[in-house]
């Protein structure tokens, strides 16, 4: 009996995914937890595994986009058909997006031209595996199996697996493409064996052992997966980044606020309490006390941590601080929940494993749902000030500068500081100027005195 391969229901709020690169081809056989292909969604990068060993048949093309629980595919026995009846997206004929015409009831999905020699040849199609879009049997696969039948009785033997990729994080497999490492030659020390970040960089820094000392380095490209004149097809992660951050500033009045904090004090507890957390692993960041100042602040002003509706302005209940990661593919921005109420040593350990699952590729959709503030830091690319776009339906995000050499002034004398620029981004329609100064205030104070961060 055929397994179905789906789209899998990744979260609550999943409500579409997109097949976007079948790592198996179309009639290769497969073996359960082989990866055979790449899902999409609007938040997240997925990897789906086979589910038995088989034959992998392809009900749908690269590229389409369906409901949770739509089947793709098919993985069937040795010998065995497609079930009648596939799905309506499965191999596309004519205009793009045309469904196919329904298959006549009993009939085997042929080519004429591979009827006509199955007719000649007296091959019965029931017994090919079409290859073809769909399933479709071509005149290569009638000749496959009368070539097959001409041969002396044998035991069957499978046919040989192809070297298929072996199961990888999708940041695994862009920075092997990147640095040119072979990831069938990688010990994947991740979850089954699966190769991670870690896994391919430690390849890559045991590699110049092996190679001849006169080798020239091989020049990486300006980004992992692109190179100049290389079109890159708006879809998945990005396109939805590119649909909400357009409408985010068409339908918002987005007005942006900047504030100056002395970092002195900040900077000598973050020391202090990574020497005092190093027994636990925890490394706190720059970043976790701003998250943390935010979360408090917010407390004190409502107003902020609200959504916009057509007919009201709705303050939240919870505060569920959104966090800005970058990849390679885009801006991801997992969830904090509750962060008001969270130890600062446990805002910074939860920071962590959402940074790292999301590096991973390990986040569910569910570990983004929910924000009602945003945070983003483009500190460490050197960046002092810049102006963050809101995260819809929120009315306020938080950019967090590079903290910088500064002076300030004990009367007549000049004196060294270090600084930092907080950039708030507010909905001018929710929010007006004063109260969201206001709130930076607040933050910036709570900075500046961090002994607070550590109360309740």
């Amino acid at each position: 009996m055929p397994t179905d391969v789906l789209i899998p229901k990744l979260g609550m709020t999943m409500t579409e995914g997109t097949v976007a690169e079948w790592l198996v081809p179309d009639g290769a056989p497969v073996r359960a937890g082989d990866i055979v292909y790449r899902l999409e969604t609007e938040k997240i990068e997925f990897q789906v595994e086979a589910e038995s060993d088989g034959i992998l048949r392809h009900a749908v093309p690269a590229g389409t986009t369906l409901p949770p629980g739509s089947v793709v595919g098919y993985i069937l026995a040795p010998g065995e058909a497609p079930p009648a009846g596939a799905p309506a997206a499965a191999a596309p004929q004519g205009a793009p997006g045309a469904p196919p015409p329904p298959p006549e009831a009993g009939r085997v999905p042929a080519s004429p031209a591979a009827r006509r020699l199955a007719a000649e040849l007296g091959v019965a199609l029931e017994t090919v595996l079409g290859t073809g879009p769909g399933g479709r049997i071509t005149e290569e696969d009638v000749r496959r199996a009368h070539a097959a039948a001409a041969r002396p009785a044998a035991p069957a033997a499978p046919p040989p697996l192809p070297a298929e990729p072996p199961p990888a994080t999708p940041v695994a497999r862009a920075l092997g493409r990147e640095l040119g490492i072979d990831l069938a030659a990688v010990r994947g020390t991740g979850p089954g064996g699966r190769i991670t970040k870690e896994d391919v960089e430690a390849a890559a820094a045991a590699r110049p052992a092996a190679s001849p000392p006169s080798a020239p380095p091989v020049p990486a490209p300006a980004a992992a997966g692109a190179a100049p004149g290389q079109r890159i097809p708006l879809r998945g992660m990005r396109k939805t980044i590119a649909e909400r951050m357009h409408r985010s500033l068409q339908e918002m009045a987005q007005l942006t606020l900047g504030m100056r904090v002395r970092m002195d004090d900040a900077l000598r507890l973050r020391e202090q309490l990574i020497a005092e957390w190093q027994p636990e692993g925890i490394r706190p960041s720059i970043t976790d006390l701003v998250i943390r100042a935010v979360a408090r602040a917010l407390r004190q002003h409502p107003a902020l941590n609200a959504r916009v509706e057509p007919d009201a302005i709705v303050l939240e209940p919870e505060v569920h601080i959104g966090m800005a990661v970058a990849l390679d593919a885009g801006l991801v921005v997992p969830v904090i929940r509750n962060a008001d109420t969270l130890h600062l040593r446990d805002l910074a350990r939860e920071t962590a494993r959402l940074a790292e699952a999301a590096r991973a590729g390990t986040l569910g959709l569910d570990d983004y749902a929910g924000q009602t503030f945003s945070v983003t830091s483009l500190g460490m690319a050197g960046v002092e000030f810049f102006t963050p776009i809101i995260n819809p339906p929120n009315v306020a995000i938080l950019g967090v500068g590079q903290v910088v050499d500064d002076i300030r002034w004990d009367g007549d004398r000049p004196l060294r500081a270090r600084t930092l620029t907080l950039s708030l981004t507010i909905d001018h329609r929710a929010v007006d100027g004063a109260p969201g100064a206001a709130f930076l205030g607040t933050v910036r104070d709570l900075l500046e005195a961090p002994y607070r961060l550590l109360l309740p």
